[in-house]
């Protein structure tokens, strides 16, 4: 891989695009396209074809995609299958046209059957019914999955799609009605610690048991794994996991401790746990030479320090 090769970040601003963003600077490539919705929306099919005839692009990473915790997942179901499907046609097509030499498309866990044996395995994909609670964003990524499957076998393409599991970390999402676990709970924590130490008695609410497992991997570890199989020989799925997980009431206690709140946690026992638990295998991305070097409790710290640094302008 040439490091002046035109590579093209499809979701640049969003938690995995800025940390790919992030990893390309580092490894010193210099010709890195971006493109902020504004001028390029990747729900337009002949923008975004427009775009790669003009830009030419080597490489693409398409992490540009509608995502969301259980909330956001359950109420805006047509959002998350079209508009998920609508980003992976246009780009995917785009790329397969102009004969993009290599392509990291980005999906989730969550594509996995909801009792799926643990850890989850590539080829489990396809074996049991979804989580009902993420249902149409897993089924738009199964398609991305498949797509990228198909330009191999057919058209021999190095296109590789990367399934991580619950990722975090700096240009997260906060807001409460769309984020995941773990920002939800950063962001929970800090506004009572900040109302407790103004003398409001108040405590955390969370949805759940608290008894679910989930396994969380640090975002720039992801960026990492996407650059390694970009510049190598590499095609197909692999999984992307930090390796081992906990409950999520370990997780909040964890992040309690981090954040500093002190106060009382109550579980919401009415609201849905969603799948019992994801564990990734990941051995087949660690055969690469790939690992993760991120441990959680370093992560979190390190995704607080940003969003006490940019609370303000974070999204929330």
């Amino acid at each position: 891989m040439r490091t002046d090769a035109p590579v093209f970040v499809a979701g640049h601003r969003g938690l995995v695009g800025s940390a790919v963003t992030r990893e390309l600077a580092r490894r010193g490539y210099t010709n890195v396209l971006t493109r902020p919705r504004a001028a390029l929306d990747l729900l337009d099919g002949r923008a975004v074809h427009r775009f790669f005839e003009t830009e030419r692009p080597e490489v693409v990473y398409l992490a540009a995609a509608r995502v969301g915790g259980i909330h956001a997942n359950t109420t805006q179901r047509w959002d998350f299958i079209y508009e998920n499907l609508a980003v992976q046609n246009n780009v995917l097509g785009a790329a397969m046209a102009m004969d993009v030499r290599r392509v990291v498309f980005f999906g989730s866990s969550c594509i996995y059957p909801r009792l799926a044996e643990q850890p989850i395995r590539e080829e489990y994909l396809l074996t049991g019914p979804l989580e009902p609670t993420n249902e149409p964003y897993a089924i738009a990524k199964i398609a991305g999955v498949k797509l990228v499957e198909a330009a191999a076998a057919q058209h021999g393409r190095h296109w590789v799609s990367l399934m991580p599991t619950n990722l975090y970390g700096p240009g997260d999402n906060f807001d409460l009605n769309s984020s995941h676990v773990l920002p939800a709970l950063i962001r929970k924590m800090h506004e009572a610690r900040l109302a407790r130490s103004a003398g409001e008695d108040v405590s955390v609410t969370l949805w759940g048991t608290g008894r679910a497992l989930r396994e969380f991997l640090f975002v720039d570890d992801l960026a990492t794994a996407a650059c390694h199989v970009a510049e190598g020989e590499h095609a197909g799925l692999y999984n992307v996991g930090y390796g081992t997980d906990l409950s999520i009431q370990d997780l909040a206690e964890l992040i309690a401790r981090v954040v500093g709140y002190t106060g009382p946690v109550q579980w919401d026992a009415s609201k849905s746990d969603g799948t019992p638990r994801k564990l990734l295998d990941s051995s087949r991305i660690r055969t690469t030479g790939w690992s993760p070097t991120t441990s959680l409790e370093e992560g979190i710290r390190r995704t607080y320090a940003w969003y006490q640094a940019n609370a303000q302008t974070a999204r929330r």
